[in-house]
């Protein structure tokens, strides 16, 4: 199934692509949809948390006239059905593996979560023959603690969306600099405005932050479920890029380090200025992100 939609790219001033929307059914029976654009060999992007299928639209428009891009909602978000009972980095992988039988594509990209669910697929899924991985949230000798989620999924289950956003934005990291000296009243009195200053301007397909907010404690999961799976990735036979950038946390930079020690076949590049939304789109207003620099570190690497 798929249909064909016209999106405009903020980086031109004119209506560029025509994407497809197609849908694949993951092992346990759940839809995982997808955009599809360019043409040439298949790359799969995952994205990382607050993030869709839409977040790296700029990235795979600076790819499509030599490859073909394929960029999946994972799950509980956009065109991708729910996270199911049984949840973990195995369900993510899986439904990986049966976009990748379905395309043919051999190159993922991975962002944050997303990096740690290609690395994990390229330990069993043999039809991966490159992986890039923009700051795959690993952690890394205690690199970062992750005691806020408690406190994050109380929140939510407390219906305080706000609240539980600035907990979790606090625990990753992500703010910045300033944010930790703000109180928290302040912060959760911003995000609460941006939120429904977000909700008033949203377009159709828009995935809010109050829609976002759920995800999170699947992304959080992740991290958890693979820490202290560095050393298996001693076995990874697959060529690895690495990307990063200069003013991102010191847990992923240590990460990226640690990674680069351990991979048999890993190279590493660090964008200048960028942090860690510097994959993503422009039109993102959380993300510092300049998707055109990332595309040429992919282009290479894929070529």
């Amino acid at each position: 199934m798929s249909t064909n939609t016209s999106i405009n790219n903020p980086m031109t001033t004119t209506t560029w692509e025509q994407y497809a929307t197609n849908y694949v059914t993951s092992r346990d029976g759940t839809t995982i949809g997808y955009r599809q654009l360019g043409h040439g060999p298949g790359i799969v992007m995952l994205h990382g948390a607050m993030e869709s299928s839409r977040s790296h639209m700029q990235l795979a428009g600076a790819l499509a006239d030599a490859f073909t891009v394929y960029l999946p909602d994972r799950r509980g978000r956009g065109l991708s059905g729910p996270y199911g009972e049984n949840y973990s980095v195995r369900t993510e992988v899986e439904d990986l593996d049966a976009l990748l039988t379905t395309t043919g594509a051999h190159d993922v990209f991975g962002v944050s979560a997303g990096g740690l669910i290609c690395l994990q697929a390229a330990l069993t899924l043999p039809a991966i023959h490159k992986v890039a991985l923009y700051e795959p949230a690993l952690i890394v000798n205690n690199s970062i603690s992750t005691a806020f989620l408690p406190r994050y999924d109380r929140e939510m289950a407390q219906g305080k969306i706000a609240a539980a956003l600035v907990t979790g934005m606090i625990g990753a990291q992500m703010g910045p600099p300033i944010f930790n000296v703000m109180p928290r009243w302040l912060l959760e009195s911003l995000t609460s405005m941006a939120m429904k200053s977000e909700v008033k301007k949203a377009k159709d397909g828009d995935i809010t932050m109050r829609a976002f907010a759920p995800t999170l404690h699947y992304d959080f999961q992740l991290v958890n479920e693979m820490n202290g799976k560095l050393e298996s990735f001693r076995e990874l036979r697959t060529e690895v890029l690495l990307l990063g950038g200069s003013k991102s946390p010191a847990y992923l930079k240590a990460a990226l380090d640690a990674l680069e020690k351990v991979l048999p076949h890993a190279q590493r590049s660090e964008f200048s200025g960028l942090d860690h939304g510097g994959s993503s789109d422009l039109s993102n207003t959380n993300r510092n992100g300049k998707p055109e620099l990332v595309a040429e570190a992919l282009r290479r690497f894929f070529a």
